[in-house]
This record gives C-alpha cells, sequence and structure tokens, in this order.
C-alpha cells in the first residue's frame, strides 16, 4: 500500500534527553504519537492510519533502549516504510553523560537500565544499545544547553522546516570564577586594556559609559571587534542552515565586569542591527572588583 501523503517520525535518544518532551511538541503539532509499538507492528499500524477516516497522515513513534527487539529490528523498519513512499524521519536526543547525571540526582529517579547501578552505568549501556538509531538520525539535537522551552522550539523548528535563525545568547565572565558550562564558544579578551588598573575605573563595570568607552575605543579592541564580527557571521549563516536553535557564546576577562561586559554589550548590539534575537547575561557583573 501506498503511503505517499503520510510522515512518520521515529524519535528516540538517551534517557533524561527530553524524549517525552519532544514527543509532546510533535503531537501540539498534530502528530498521532505512540511509544514504543512493536516493529512487527508498525506497517499494519501504518496501514490502519492511512485507512482512517479521516487518514492519520502525521505520526510519531518514540522508542528507547529498553525495547532490545525493536532496536535490532530498526533499520529494516525504516527501510521497509520508506519504500511504501512515506516520509521517514529520525530524531534522535543527545546530552552530555555529566548533564543527565545531574537531572537524575534532581528528580532522584533510577535510570531504567542501572535499576540495581549508577546512572553512569545505565547512560553508558544505553549508548551502545542506541548506536545504530543514532547513525540512522536525521537530526541530532543535543539538548545538555537547552530547557524545556527551548528543546520544545528545536524540535518544532525542525519538524516544520522554519528557517528562523540561531537565537544568541552572549555571557560575560570572569576567569577567575570559572568558565560557564554553557558557553559553545569561548572568547578570550584578557589581551585588551584593563579599566581594572584605573582608580576611578575600577568601581564601575563594563555597562558605565566611560569603562566601555575606555575599552571600545582602543584600536585594539576595535579590531578585535571587526574581526570578531566577521568570524560569527560566517559562523552564524552556517549554523542557520543546520537548523542549530540555540548557540551560547562567552566572553572573559579576568573578574567578568569590565573588559567582558563592554564586549559582549557591544558584540549583542552588533547583531541585534541584522535582525538576530540575541540575549545578553552577565554572569560575575556582581563579582568584588
Amino acid at each position: 500500500m501506498s503511503h505517499e501523503k503520510t510522515r512518520i517520525v521515529f524519535v528516540s535518544g538517551l534517557s533524561g534527553s527530553g524524549r517525552t518532551t519532544a514527543m509532546g511538541a510533535l503531537e501540539d503539532l498534530g502528530f498521532y504519537g505512540v511509544d514504543n509499538i512493536p516493529p512487527q507492528l508498525i506497517e499494519q499500524f501504518v496501514d490502519l492510519c492511512a485507512k482512517a477516516n479521516p487518514p492519520v497522515r502525521n505520526i510519531a513513534l518514540a522508542l528507547d533502549a529498553r525495547e532490545a527487539a525493536f532496536l535490532k529490528g530498526f533499520p529494516a523498519v525504516v527501510q521497509a516504510i520508506r519504500a511504501t513512499g512515506a516520509r521517514a524521519d529520525v530524531l534522535f536526543l543527545d546530552c552530555a553523560d555529566e548533564v543527565l547525571v545531574s537531572r537524575y540526582r534532581e528528580t532522584r529517579r533510577v535510570h531504567p537500565l542501572s535499576p540495581a547501578g549508577t546512572v553512569e552505568q545505565g547512560t553508558l549501556r544505553e549508548r551502545a544499545l542506541l548506536g545504530d538509531v543514532a547513525r540512522l538520525a536525521d537530526y541530532v539535537l543535543d539538548s545538555s544547553r537547552l530547557n524545556i522551552h527551548q528543546l520544545r522550539d528545536a524540535v518544532v523548528r525542525w519538524a516544520t522546516g522554519e528557517g528562523k535563525p540561531s537565537v544568541v545568547t552572549f555571557v560575560s565572565f570572569g576567569y577567575r570564577y570559572g568558565i560557564p558550562p554553557a558557553a559553545e564558544l569561548l572568547f578570550d579578551v584578557r589581551f585588551l586594556r584593563n579599566p581594572h588598573f584605573e582608580p576611578l575605573l575600577r568601581p564601575k563595570t563594563g555597562l558605565d559609559r566611560d569603562v566601555a568607552d575606555y575599552v571600545l575605543e582602543h584600536e585594539r579592541t576595535q579590531e578585535l571587534l571587526e574581526r570578531l564580527g566577521g568570524f560569527l557571521d560566517y559562523l552564524l549563516a552556517r549554523y542557520d542552515a543546520e537548523g542549530k536553535a540555540y548557540l551560547t557564546i562567552g566572553i572573559g576577562c579576568t573578574g567578568g565586569r569590565h573588559r567582558s561586559v563592554a564586549v559582549a554589550t557591544a558584540m549583542a548590539a552588533r547583531l541585534r542591527q541584522s535582525g538576530r534575537e540575541v540575549n545578553v547575561q552577565h554572569r560575575d557583573l556582581e563579582k568584588e572588583p
């Protein structure tokens, strides 16, 4: 039976990575969601959906590592579905191990593949079991740095094919307090002249006009802004094409109060001029100078 008008999204990923959230986002888009249907029943299920009145054309099927029989036959299932003319996409949700461990600790839940062991052991086993699924994925979404709303937004963008530009967040910080774990790109601006050594400027921050002018009007900073702006224009065009929903950029100086604040604010203003959605966070602004 031909299913040329049918679209099926297989949703898989590591436990704790947001599979339930992704399924909810697809269901809100009108997909009919089913969890862990046996592989031998999928083609029959798709046929039944096509014969329904009205026909069910958009289907989301969730699968996890607990269904070992499904995983073994999964590549053949996808191939068979596509042979009917249906569009079959595989969405795989990934997440950093340390983030998964933190999420399980916060919720006090037991990892499904390690009920008597550790979350780390369960995650390691799950990665091995889901290896073939991950390799078949049409889209791998890393949820490590996304909250639940950002994850839903990213899934909706991918599913609908919306070409919305990546949302950029600049985070200014001080290296003495550590690197922000959410930052995907890091730029060190400690080579710029430092207002900390100017007695009148030291108590102020990069949000004050005289401090910002002191940092930004220097020839070295002007060159940095020009080169960094061109580099980000190059990267963001490619992130947009890839469908990356969010990008976090860290700008660091020694204490996180002067140079990094001024540069992050200036870069954010530059990107906003192009119409891009940009957020700014000054992590260490309130630290003692």
